[in-house]
Protein backbone atom coordinates (compact mmCIF):
# COMPACT_ATOMS: atom_id res chain seq x y z
CA UNK A 1 0.00 0.00 0.00
CA UNK A 2 1.58 3.57 -0.76
CA UNK A 3 1.36 5.84 2.02
CA UNK A 4 -0.85 9.08 0.51
CA UNK A 5 2.44 11.23 1.87
CA UNK A 6 6.23 10.70 2.01
CA UNK A 7 7.69 11.40 5.80
CA UNK A 8 9.19 14.56 4.32
CA UNK A 9 5.73 15.84 3.24
CA UNK A 10 4.19 14.95 6.63
CA UNK A 11 7.32 16.90 8.34
CA UNK A 12 6.75 20.48 6.33
CA UNK A 13 3.53 20.19 7.07
CA UNK A 14 3.54 19.63 10.84
CA UNK A 15 6.26 22.09 10.29
CA UNK A 16 4.14 24.43 8.50
CA UNK A 17 1.03 23.75 11.26
CA UNK A 18 3.29 24.49 13.94
CA UNK A 19 4.27 28.19 12.79
CA UNK A 20 0.91 28.80 11.57
CA UNK A 21 0.10 27.97 15.19
CA UNK A 22 2.38 29.94 17.09
CA UNK A 23 1.82 33.43 14.67
CA UNK A 24 -1.81 32.89 15.93
CA UNK A 25 -1.33 32.46 19.40
CA UNK A 26 1.02 35.91 18.89
CA UNK A 27 -2.14 37.35 17.38
CA UNK A 28 -4.39 36.84 19.51
CA UNK A 29 -2.85 36.21 22.93
CA UNK A 30 -2.10 40.30 23.70
CA UNK A 31 -6.10 40.75 23.23
CA UNK A 32 -7.28 38.08 24.94
CA UNK A 33 -4.54 39.95 27.56
CA UNK A 34 -6.28 43.09 26.95
CA UNK A 35 -10.29 41.53 27.38
CA UNK A 36 -9.25 39.94 30.58
CA UNK A 37 -7.22 42.68 32.10
CA UNK A 38 -10.12 45.15 31.82
CA UNK A 39 -12.06 42.70 33.92
CA UNK A 40 -9.63 41.78 36.49
CA UNK A 41 -9.38 43.78 39.46
CA UNK A 42 -6.31 46.33 40.44
CA UNK A 43 -4.90 43.97 42.54
CA UNK A 44 -4.47 40.99 40.35
CA UNK A 45 -3.23 43.88 38.01
CA UNK A 46 -0.99 44.64 39.43
CA UNK A 47 0.57 41.84 40.71
CA UNK A 48 0.45 40.04 37.26
CA UNK A 49 1.24 41.65 34.83
CA UNK A 50 0.30 39.43 31.69
CA UNK A 51 -4.02 38.26 32.58
CA UNK A 52 -5.22 35.56 30.02
CA UNK A 53 -7.97 34.35 33.16
CA UNK A 54 -8.27 37.00 35.81
CA UNK A 55 -9.13 35.17 39.32
CA UNK A 56 -11.64 37.24 40.38
CA UNK A 57 -13.90 39.19 37.83
CA UNK A 58 -14.85 42.48 38.36
CA UNK A 59 -16.47 45.39 36.05
CA UNK A 60 -15.18 47.75 37.97
CA UNK A 61 -13.37 49.31 34.82
CA UNK A 62 -16.69 49.17 32.72
CA UNK A 63 -18.87 50.59 35.19
CA UNK A 64 -16.43 53.66 35.60
CA UNK A 65 -16.38 54.72 31.92
CA UNK A 66 -20.72 53.60 31.37
CA UNK A 67 -21.13 55.83 34.67
CA UNK A 68 -23.06 58.57 32.61
CA UNK A 69 -25.16 58.39 29.26
CA UNK A 70 -22.38 60.43 28.00
CA UNK A 71 -20.63 57.48 26.39
CA UNK A 72 -23.68 56.03 24.20
CA UNK A 73 -24.34 59.33 23.43
CA UNK A 74 -20.44 59.34 21.81
CA UNK A 75 -21.32 55.72 20.72
CA UNK A 76 -24.65 57.18 18.94
CA UNK A 77 -22.29 59.94 17.11
CA UNK A 78 -19.47 57.50 16.20
CA UNK A 79 -21.99 55.25 14.87
CA UNK A 80 -24.00 57.96 12.90
CA UNK A 81 -20.96 59.25 11.30
CA UNK A 82 -19.26 55.82 10.42
CA UNK A 83 -22.32 54.81 8.69
CA UNK A 84 -23.48 58.23 7.00
CA UNK A 85 -19.51 58.63 6.23
CA UNK A 86 -19.13 55.69 4.43
CA UNK A 87 -21.98 55.98 2.54
CA UNK A 88 -21.02 59.46 1.34
CA UNK A 89 -17.36 58.40 0.58
CA UNK A 90 -18.82 54.98 -1.47
CA UNK A 91 -20.93 57.17 -3.55
CA UNK A 92 -18.41 59.60 -4.26
CA UNK A 93 -15.34 57.12 -4.80
CA UNK A 94 -17.60 55.34 -7.12
CA UNK A 95 -18.61 58.14 -9.27
CA UNK A 96 -15.01 59.24 -9.64
CA UNK A 97 -13.65 55.53 -9.89
CA UNK A 98 -16.45 55.37 -12.72
CA UNK A 99 -15.96 58.28 -14.95
CA UNK A 100 -11.78 57.81 -14.46
CA UNK A 101 -12.46 54.05 -15.88
CA UNK A 102 -13.94 55.11 -18.67
CA UNK A 103 -11.01 55.44 -21.39
CA UNK A 104 -12.52 57.66 -24.00
CA UNK A 105 -12.79 60.54 -20.84
CA UNK A 106 -11.33 63.48 -22.04
CA UNK A 107 -8.50 64.62 -19.44
CA UNK A 108 -8.34 61.41 -18.01
CA UNK A 109 -4.70 61.29 -17.79
CA UNK A 110 -4.10 64.72 -15.97
CA UNK A 111 -7.31 63.95 -13.56
CA UNK A 112 -5.80 60.82 -12.73
CA UNK A 113 -1.67 62.49 -12.57
CA UNK A 114 -4.07 65.09 -9.93
CA UNK A 115 -4.98 62.28 -8.08
CA UNK A 116 -1.54 60.63 -7.55
CA UNK A 117 -0.19 63.52 -7.11
CA UNK A 118 -2.08 64.25 -3.36
CA UNK A 119 -1.39 60.81 -2.28
CA UNK A 120 2.74 62.15 -2.56
CA UNK A 121 2.19 65.82 -1.46
CA UNK A 122 -0.77 67.35 0.64
CA UNK A 123 -1.60 70.85 1.82
CA UNK A 124 -1.36 69.59 5.64
CA UNK A 125 -3.26 70.78 8.64
CA UNK A 126 -3.20 74.12 9.25
CA UNK A 127 -4.73 74.49 5.32
CA UNK A 128 -7.12 71.82 5.65
CA UNK A 129 -8.26 73.48 9.00
CA UNK A 130 -8.46 76.94 6.89
CA UNK A 131 -10.83 75.21 4.47
CA UNK A 132 -12.66 73.80 6.77
CA UNK A 133 -13.38 76.83 8.38
CA UNK A 134 -14.51 78.88 5.31
CA UNK A 135 -16.73 76.47 4.28
CA UNK A 136 -18.55 76.90 7.51
CA UNK A 137 -18.09 73.44 8.95
CA UNK A 138 -16.71 74.39 12.64
CA UNK A 139 -18.32 72.47 15.16
CA UNK A 140 -20.28 70.53 12.65
CA UNK A 141 -20.68 66.76 12.08
CA UNK A 142 -19.61 67.34 8.32
CA UNK A 143 -16.67 68.35 9.30
CA UNK A 144 -15.78 64.59 10.65
CA UNK A 145 -16.50 63.52 6.68
CA UNK A 146 -16.04 65.91 4.19
CA UNK A 147 -12.42 66.38 4.72
CA UNK A 148 -11.75 62.83 4.15
CA UNK A 149 -14.87 61.37 1.71
CA UNK A 150 -12.60 59.99 -0.83
CA UNK A 151 -9.31 57.81 -0.52
CA UNK A 152 -7.47 58.99 -3.63
CA UNK A 153 -5.62 54.77 -3.06
CA UNK A 154 -9.31 53.83 -2.25
CA UNK A 155 -10.77 55.28 -5.66
CA UNK A 156 -7.78 53.95 -7.79
CA UNK A 157 -8.04 50.67 -6.06
CA UNK A 158 -11.84 51.01 -7.67
CA UNK A 159 -10.57 52.25 -10.55
CA UNK A 160 -9.03 49.40 -11.24
CA UNK A 161 -11.65 47.08 -10.56
CA UNK A 162 -14.08 48.88 -12.96
CA UNK A 163 -11.76 48.30 -15.90
CA UNK A 164 -11.64 44.75 -15.38
CA UNK A 165 -14.94 44.77 -16.52
CA UNK A 166 -15.56 43.76 -20.09
CA UNK A 167 -16.76 46.44 -22.13
CA UNK A 168 -18.90 44.61 -23.91
CA UNK A 169 -21.66 44.61 -21.11
CA UNK A 170 -21.54 48.54 -21.26
CA UNK A 171 -22.44 48.30 -25.13
CA UNK A 172 -25.01 46.35 -24.69
CA UNK A 173 -26.51 48.06 -21.85
CA UNK A 174 -25.97 51.64 -24.20
CA UNK A 175 -27.57 49.73 -26.91
CA UNK A 176 -30.70 48.73 -25.04
CA UNK A 177 -31.01 52.85 -24.21
CA UNK A 178 -29.02 52.75 -20.94
CA UNK A 179 -27.81 55.94 -19.41
CA UNK A 180 -24.03 56.08 -17.76
CA UNK A 181 -25.97 56.15 -14.72
CA UNK A 182 -27.57 53.31 -15.19
CA UNK A 183 -24.90 51.42 -16.33
CA UNK A 184 -23.07 51.97 -12.85
CA UNK A 185 -25.84 51.09 -10.77
CA UNK A 186 -27.43 48.35 -12.76
CA UNK A 187 -24.42 46.74 -14.27
CA UNK A 188 -21.06 47.71 -12.64
CA UNK A 189 -21.54 47.94 -8.86
CA UNK A 190 -23.37 44.94 -8.81
CA UNK A 191 -20.60 43.05 -10.40
CA UNK A 192 -18.05 45.11 -8.32
CA UNK A 193 -19.44 43.58 -4.61
CA UNK A 194 -16.38 42.16 -3.36
CA UNK A 195 -14.29 45.74 -3.71
CA UNK A 196 -17.22 47.53 -2.95
CA UNK A 197 -17.45 45.43 0.58
CA UNK A 198 -13.90 45.80 1.09
CA UNK A 199 -13.48 49.18 0.59
CA UNK A 200 -16.43 49.99 2.65
CA UNK A 201 -15.00 48.65 5.47
CA UNK A 202 -11.40 50.39 4.76
CA UNK A 203 -13.95 53.57 5.10
CA UNK A 204 -15.56 52.22 7.83
CA UNK A 205 -12.80 51.64 10.18
CA UNK A 206 -11.34 54.77 9.18
CA UNK A 207 -14.09 56.84 10.12
CA UNK A 208 -14.68 54.92 13.13
CA UNK A 209 -10.90 55.17 14.58
CA UNK A 210 -10.35 58.67 13.76
CA UNK A 211 -10.12 61.09 16.47
CA UNK A 212 -7.97 64.06 15.14
CA UNK A 213 -10.74 65.65 13.10
CA UNK A 214 -13.20 66.20 15.80
CA UNK A 215 -10.41 67.12 18.04
CA UNK A 216 -9.43 69.66 15.31
CA UNK A 217 -13.23 70.64 14.16
CA UNK A 218 -15.62 70.15 16.99
CA UNK A 219 -15.57 72.92 19.87
CA UNK A 220 -18.55 71.28 21.53
CA UNK A 221 -17.69 68.36 24.04
CA UNK A 222 -20.81 67.11 23.97
CA UNK A 223 -20.62 66.47 20.35
CA UNK A 224 -17.29 64.09 20.40
CA UNK A 225 -17.64 60.78 18.95
CA UNK A 226 -16.27 57.99 21.32
CA UNK A 227 -12.54 57.65 19.78
CA UNK A 228 -12.60 61.32 21.66
CA UNK A 229 -14.04 60.41 25.00
CA UNK A 230 -12.23 57.47 25.46
CA UNK A 231 -8.64 59.02 24.70
CA UNK A 232 -10.25 61.79 27.83
CA UNK A 233 -10.66 58.89 29.53
CA UNK A 234 -7.32 57.39 29.11
CA UNK A 235 -5.56 60.30 29.47
CA UNK A 236 -7.52 62.21 32.15
CA UNK A 237 -8.69 58.94 33.68
CA UNK A 238 -12.25 60.26 33.48
CA UNK A 239 -13.36 61.60 30.29
CA UNK A 240 -17.27 62.75 31.80
CA UNK A 241 -17.84 65.47 34.40
CA UNK A 242 -16.70 64.90 38.07
CA UNK A 243 -19.58 64.63 39.70
CA UNK A 244 -21.10 61.83 37.35
CA UNK A 245 -18.59 59.20 38.35
CA UNK A 246 -18.65 56.62 40.55
CA UNK A 247 -16.36 57.57 43.09
CA UNK A 248 -13.85 60.79 41.82
CA UNK A 249 -11.49 59.96 45.25
CA UNK A 250 -11.10 55.95 44.08
CA UNK A 251 -11.57 55.32 40.19
CA UNK A 252 -10.39 52.29 38.97
CA UNK A 253 -6.28 52.22 37.90
CA UNK A 254 -5.69 53.65 34.82
CA UNK A 255 -4.34 50.27 33.14
CA UNK A 256 -7.68 48.97 34.11
CA UNK A 257 -9.28 51.82 32.01
CA UNK A 258 -7.43 51.89 29.17
CA UNK A 259 -7.87 48.27 28.99
CA UNK A 260 -11.73 48.35 28.74
CA UNK A 261 -11.04 51.02 26.87
CA UNK A 262 -9.87 49.50 24.15
CA UNK A 263 -12.44 46.82 24.19
CA UNK A 264 -15.24 49.00 24.00
CA UNK A 265 -13.71 51.00 21.30
CA UNK A 266 -12.87 47.38 19.49
CA UNK A 267 -15.86 45.71 19.31
CA UNK A 268 -18.19 47.40 17.51
CA UNK A 269 -16.18 47.71 14.77
CA UNK A 270 -14.92 44.19 14.77
CA UNK A 271 -18.30 43.00 14.91
CA UNK A 272 -18.98 44.05 11.62
CA UNK A 273 -16.12 41.83 9.85
CA UNK A 274 -18.06 38.44 9.67
CA UNK A 275 -21.57 40.11 7.92
CA UNK A 276 -18.67 41.47 5.35
CA UNK A 277 -15.56 38.20 5.64
CA UNK A 278 -17.48 36.86 2.25
CA UNK A 279 -17.12 40.06 0.18
CA UNK A 280 -13.93 40.83 2.16
CA UNK A 281 -12.06 37.35 1.51
CA UNK A 282 -12.70 37.92 -2.66
CA UNK A 283 -11.67 41.60 -2.57
CA UNK A 284 -9.03 41.45 -0.34
CA UNK A 285 -6.23 40.62 -3.72
CA UNK A 286 -7.93 43.54 -5.92
CA UNK A 287 -4.68 45.12 -6.29
CA UNK A 288 -3.15 42.48 -7.65
CA UNK A 289 -5.72 42.34 -10.84
CA UNK A 290 -4.25 43.60 -13.92
CA UNK A 291 -5.70 46.48 -15.57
Amino acid sequence: MVEDRSIGGRLFAAFNFTLLAIIALITVLPFIHVVAGSFTTSAELAANKFVLIPKVWSLDAYKFIFSTNTIFKAMGVSIGVTLIGTMVSMLLTALMAYGLARRDLDGRNVVNFLVVFTMLFHGGMIPTFLVVKELGLIDSYWALILPSAISAFNMIILKNFFQNIPEGLEESAKIDGCTDFGILFKIVLPLSMPAIATISLFYAVTYWNNYMNAILYLDDSAKWPIQVLLRQIVVLASGMDHSATLDATNPPPDQTIKMAVIVVATIPILSVYPFMQKHFAKGAMLGSMKG
